[in-house]
């Protein structure tokens, strides 16, 4: 089984989303909460990274997180899921452990 990274820091403010790309391996999967959810948007200077490693890993980002900072699932990266609550305990039970990105 994999490793489920979540990563809660905006990339714009800390490395966290960087060094999760850097050290992640293939099949794990990556879920952006809190501020970190502006990693999965459309466009940013971060988009690129984000696009790259999704051919080895799977992305989420939390939908409340994103609906409480003011940001629409229309402007999240394609192939980027959105997930609920309980979608977050669903990630979290499938993946054999859980790295938190500080």
């Amino acid at each position: 089984m994999a490793m489920l990274h979540t990563v809660n820091k905006s990339p714009f403010e800390k490395n966290s989303l960087e060094s999760c790309l850097r050290l992640a391996k293939a099949g794990s999967a990556v879920l952006l909460t809190e501020d970190g959810v502006v990693g999965a948007m459309k466009g940013t200077k971060h988009s690129k990274d984000v696009a790259d490693a999704m051919a080895n890993i799977s992305f989420y980002v939390l939908g409340p997180d994103l609906k409480a900072r003011g940001l629409s699932e229309n402007n999240v990266a394609e192939g980027i899921k959105v997930v609920d609550y309980s979608g977050f305990v669903d990630l979290a039970a499938e993946h054999e452990s859980v790295q938190a990105w500080l």
